[in-house]
């Protein structure tokens, strides 16, 4: 790639990282405007930058955009190219990372090389990489699928956020497939309405996806007529998922005590199948999975002896520890109001006695949500603590208000260590204890520091 006669060396949106023969990408963001350090990324060495047509250029070619950051996408794609042969991507509010991470499983045991790319990093069959974010920067994002390609990954799926597909954080690589999974509340801080956290969403059947793709629909939720609409008006080839599904219909679910056993019909013809995963929203993010493996050429048998041997995703529905009374407890990422409903009632089932469930809110986020959640809590489980998740730069007590106001008859015990030892010391044989919020996340996030915390090895030392 070469610009008024210069061999381009590479890209950067962080006019920090530039080197000569640059390409830099000046874009408003949510704290900086890529724009006010135009000239010190020309001073370092930048050849050309991406802005907007009165953005003030000298001294380099200026690519003028009304969407810088899509061109900067579009042109960083083709410098950072070969990509893996077959990219799937997978939006919704919950249960992405676990689509991601089945699908990984799935392509894996079916012989191809494979990666997923999201909350939990990037992971492969024989290495975990964090990222710090489910869609990294647009440059990340090409370079780590680029890397995948050139260590011999065929097949890859990402995780598409809200926000990564707003901020076109997501482009320039082929997407063969898009799945979605469901629609919730999240994310209003940012977007500010549904309707507009939706149509963020909607960029990936929208443009992102190739015309010759294939969407995969969960069917049963309240937005997915929409999302099927979406597909359609692409004319985009379609597989739905779920009781309303016609690709994979999901005709009963049993739960076993070790996971559930599914009927399904799939092209006319009816399987039963042990699924070795709990909860109806883990076998909705399997049989999303499926279809995502279904639509890239994945044949039926294989697939459904494929499903039976899943293994569970990190921080999704984790059973850490067994307490010495001999209550089960599990740790899940739920961290919305329907993400916490889901959770309590994948573990319903199961709960002989009572079910204690322990969460916050975290800082800086949606507001609105934290009394939906502790209403959520209260009505489905029988013992609610409220304690901290990640307070940021907020009051902790503040928080904890906020979700109490939903909460009644909820217990707050702020320390998020204390409040788990209270749930495993009062949790008895036939109890189980669920801990929501932070999932797979080894920190906690207080006034701009990151302390040490991982809910399934505290759980562990605090049943010890």
């Amino acid at each position: 790639m070469v610009f008024a006669d210069r061999i381009v060396t590479g890209f950067a949106i962080d006019h920090r990282k530039i080197a000569p023969g640059t390409v830099f990408g000046a874009f408003e963001g949510t704290a900086f405007n890529g724009e006010d350090f135009i000239d010190e990324a020309i001073a370092a060495g930048a050849i050309a930058v991406v802005a907007r047509p009165e953005a003030a250029v000298r001294g380099a070619v200026h690519i003028a955009e009304a969407n810088p950051r899509q061109a900067f996408a579009r042109l960083a794609a083709q410098f950072f190219q070969p990509f893996p042969a077959h990219v799937a991507a997978v939006t919704g509010t919950n249960g992405k990372t676990s689509t991601a991470e089945l699908t990984r499983q799935l392509w894996r045991m079916a012989g191809h090389n494979a990666a997923s790319i999201g909350t939990l990093g990037i992971t492969t069959a024989s290495d975990q990489a964090k990222t710090g974010l489910t869609t990294p920067d647009i440059v990340t994002f090409l370079a780590n699928m680029s890397g995948l390609a050139r260590e011999g990954i065929s097949h890859a799926i990402f995780e598409a956020s809200s926000h990564g597909l707003s901020q076109y954080r997501s482009e320039g690589v082929p997407v063969s497939v898009a799945a979605f999974t469901n629609l919730s509340r999240d994310h209003l801080d940012y977007h500010g309405t549904m309707e507009a956290y939706f149509e963020a969403k909607m960029r990936l059947f929208d443009e992102v996806v190739d015309e010759s793709g294939c969407a995969v629909i969960w069917a049963d939720d309240v937005w997915s007529d929409q999302v099927i609409a979406r597909a359609r008006k692409r004319e985009i080839r379609l597989i739905t998922v779920g009781e309303k599904g016609k690709g994979i219909q999901l005709l009963s679910r049993q739960p076993t005590q070790l996971g559930q056993t599914l009927e399904l019909r799939i092209q006319g013809d009816v399987h039963k199948l042990k699924l070795p995963l709990i909860g109806a929203y883990q076998a909705a993010n399997a049989l999303v999975a499926a279809g995502v493996v279904m639509a890239s050429g994945g044949d039926v048998e294989s697939l459904l002896s494929h499903l039976a041997r899943l293994q569970p995703v990190r921080g999704r529905l984790e059973r850490a520890v067994i307490t010495k009374s001999g209550a089960p407890v599990y740790v899940d990422y739920a961290h919305t109001p329907d993400g916490l409903r889901a959770a309590i009632a994948a573990l319903r089932p199961h709960t002989k006695g009572k079910l204690i469930t322990v969460f916050g809110a975290g800082g800086d986020r949606d507001t609105g949500k934290r009394p939906e959640m502790g209403a959520v809590a209260v009505a489905d489980s029988d013992i609610v603590i409220v304690t901290d998740d990640n307070p940021r730069s907020e009051d902790p007590s503040l928080i904890r208000a906020d979700v109490m106001a939903g909460a009644k008859g909820a217990y707050e015990i702020g320390d998020r260590r204390y409040a788990i030892a209270f749930a495993i010391e009062h949790a008895e044989p036939d109890d189980i204890v669920l801990i929501a919020g932070k999932g797979h996340e080894q920190g906690q996030i207080i006034m701009g520091r990151v302390l040490p915390f991982d809910d399934v090895e505290v759980a562990r030392e605090c049943a010890a």
